[in-house]
């Protein structure tokens, strides 16, 4: 007897809809599986069959074909051993069949019949829900993760048993129910708060302007100057995530397998600090089925990298165009998949290889030709995209023993958020450009105008500091920034001459 069963494979953070054909019939015992199969999934014969038996089901003793549509496309994974092992049950006539085709089954088996939880489910729920499958049938450790999409009925299963029942008796069974707004709303930020911080105000003002424009970062300074502390507290003063930056967050982060067992939406900005021996696939993502990367991983968020000059240079060279474009597009021999990467870039890096180039304190042992190699693993290409530059200098010893009295996060975040309202109503019919860091050229024309001062120190500055067009973009950016938390409309000199202040390793070199 020949059953169809619905489940889905990914490609990219996109899903496919994947047909599972099984054909119990005639002759010598075996289980074949053909289109494209992965070894995880060839090895889902032995487990599927150990699973059916310990459930208490009869493993049919006959031939077996089971085949993944369409043919062309690479199936991997454990996601495929729920929906064998309900073809299975359906092609011997051990569950009603009749509703295979209102449902779509994703999990992977434990030899006890048990299910176990399987990455990328969020994006097939959505991708079910387009195509019309009114029921998803997915392990209960998922269940959360997939009610997140609207429109479809979710049924989280313990035990092969309960899919059985499930197929047996349809009216026995609720769907899970999830509230996404309501989950944003009641969820509260848990990170490090400013209020730590000593000292340090020039920093505070950077980290301000940075969340309120989604502008890229470095911190420039000595050891033990605080650069760490004060990146770390960047999440806490930005604006919460919009459901719809929620739900592509949370996607990201389900088929890369960070969800299990965490329930539903990601409700903090992410947050990735990737270690500097990190290579360029880990970073940009990779493999021979691409998945997500660290920049992807920290879409809608922040990417951290502490100790930036101790990264390899053709590992920060593939931050270029993603930061530029907002994606990075990864191609292989069979597919070309794009994640997306619209992150906002922090950075911590000493001023020499000893860290004391310029400290009042303790002098520097580096040499000049040291120090030009130190800086040369930072192209210029890659600095002109970093907007603010800042050196974070030492504490002074009265700073390091008095008690923190700086500013707590709930208030810049406030001023963060209200600048952010003024930048969506600037663009409210432009979606594309979500902060000021994401204007092109034409909203740079238009919204960043100058007076004759504003002008001519600029045009100042761009001499002084051979400054590329690219980088006096980023610098009319960032004025417009600094414009929106000061509640003003137009640009005015002071806030040019702020934005130009911090260029310091454009200064420097």
């Amino acid at each position: 007897m020949l059953a169809r069963v619905w489940s889905a494979s990914l490609v990219g953070i996109d899903a496919v809809k994947v047909g599972v054909e099984v054909d119990v019939s005639g002759g010598l015992p075996g289980i074949v599986v053909v289109g494209l199969p992965d070894a995880a999934v060839q090895e889902s014969k032995e487990r599927v069959k150990a699973a059916l038996k310990n459930a208490g089901y009869a493993f049919p003793m006959r031939r077996i074909v089971i085949n993944l549509t369409p043919a062309d496309l690479r199936k991997e994974g454990p996601i495929f051993d729920l929906p064998i092992s309900v073809g299975i049950l359906a092609a011997s006539e051990q569950v009603n069949a009749e509703l295979l085709g209102d449902y779509l089954f994703l999990g992977e088996v434990s030899l006890d019949g048990s299910l176990r939880p399987v990455a990328g489910v969020l994006p097939i729920a959505a991708a079910a829900q387009r195509l019309g499958i009114t029921g998803l049938v997915v392990p209960a450790a998922n269940a959360q993760e997939a009610a997140v999409v609207q429109g479809i009925s979710v049924y989280g299963c313990k035990h092969l048993a309960e899919v059985a029942d499930l197929l047996n008796n349809p009216e026995r069974y609720v769907p899970v129910k999830l509230d996404g707004l309501k989950e944003l709303a009641t969820a509260q930020f848990a990170g490090h708060d400013l209020k730590d911080v000593k000292g340090q105000a020039h920093a505070r003002r950077a980290l301000e302007i940075a969340a309120a424009g989604g502008h890229n970062l470095i911190f420039v300074g000595p050891p033990g100057s605080g650069k760490t502390m004060l990146a770390r507290r960047l999440p806490g003063i930005l604006p919460p995530l919009s459901f719809q930056e929620a739900l592509e967050v949370t996607q990201i982060h389900s088929v890369a397998g960070l969800l299990k067992n965490r329930g539903s939406l990601v409700s903090d900005r992410p947050f990735r600090s990737p270690h500097h021996s990190a290579s360029g696939p880990s970073l940009v993502g990779g493999g021979s089925f691409p998945r997500p990367g660290e920049i992807s991983l920290a879409h809608r968020g922040i990417l951290f990298l502490d100790e930036l000059t101790e990264f390899k240079r053709d590992v920060l060279e593939f931050l270029r165009q993603p930061l530029e474009d907002g994606y990075v597009t990864i191609s292989r021999t069979r597919q070309s998949v794009s994640f997306p990467a619209q992150f906002t870039l922090v950075a911590s890096t000493n001023p020499c290889p000893c860290g004391y180039f310029g400290d009042s304190i303790q002098a520097c042992t580096c040499s000049p030709r040291h120090r030009e190699q130190y800086w040369a693993k930072l192209s210029g290409p890659l600095m002109d995209r970093i907007d603010l530059q800042v050196a974070v200098n030492r504490l002074k010893p009265e700073e390091i023993t008095r008690q923190p009295t700086g500013e707590e996060s709930g208030p810049v975040r406030d001023r963060v958020k209200a600048a952010r309202e003024r930048t969506r109503d600037r663009f409210k019919e432009d979606p594309t450009v979500g902060c000021n860091a994401e204007m092109q050229s034409q909203h740079l024309r238009r919204w960043c105008q100058l007076e004759d001062a504003s002008r001519n120190l600029l045009e100042g500055a761009i001499r002084k500091l051979g400054l590329s067009a690219r980088a006096t973009d980023r610098i009319l950016k960032v004025a417009r920034t600094i414009a929106d938390l000061a509640g003003d409309e137009n640009l005015q000199t002071h806030h040019v001459a702020e934005a130009i202040q911090y260029r310091t390793i454009d200064r420097m070199q």
